[in-house]
């Protein structure tokens, strides 16, 4: 297994284990509350953490989702431009995702550092917010990976999208 497989594994590995600790998390905060009284008051902090963990959950699977074609996309113009003129677009497409998507890593890690600066803490869980505000940096940063992949023809992310054609599939 290469490094991309690798990363893929991890990704995913991480993606799993967040949304299924989200999910014993609410089971565990409904739970506490149908048993009432001291319980569920010492479970408030599972709500701000499951909204935490979606934030993670969300960008820490951008990079899954564009290369398995999964991003929403308006293609209906590139499927119908000659085979060479495509090639042409999902370049300028990729290089254009990968530089904007660096720029907003850029911006988010700008946001990290302020907000850790600034020692702002989340109200239940005590937690510095500068770390949630890492989902961001480490999300775009995978999507431009992703997106260089696809640039350099390591990765056909185009022939994985819902609705490509059969040519298109069979390519890869």
């Amino acid at each position: 297994m290469g490094p991309l497989g690798l990363l893929r594994r991890a990704e995913r590995f991480f993606v799993v284990t967040v949304f299924l600790s989200m999910v014993a998390l609410f089971a565990l905060n409904v739970l506490g509350r149908e048993i009432g009284g001291e319980v569920a008051s010492r479970l408030t902090w599972i709500e701000e953490a499951v909204r935490l963990l979606n934030i993670f959950l969300v960008f820490g699977a951008l990079g899954l989702a564009l290369e398995r074609g999964r991003h929403v996309g308006i293609d209906t113009l590139r499927r119908r431009l000659p085979p060479r003129a495509q090639r042409l677009a999902e370049k300028i497409i990729d290089a254009l995702g990968c530089l904007t998507t660096l720029y907003l890593a850029w911006l988010a890690l700008g946001l990290t550092r302020f907000v850790l600066q600034t020692g702002q803490r989340s109200p239940t869980l005590d937690v510095p917010m500068g770390w949630i505000y890492a989902a961001p940096v480490a999300g775009f940063c995978l999507l431009s990976l992703r997106y260089a992949l696809s640039f350099f023809s390591v990765i056909d992310r185009f022939s994985q999208a819902p609705g490509a054609s059969d040519a298109e599939k069979g390519a890869s």
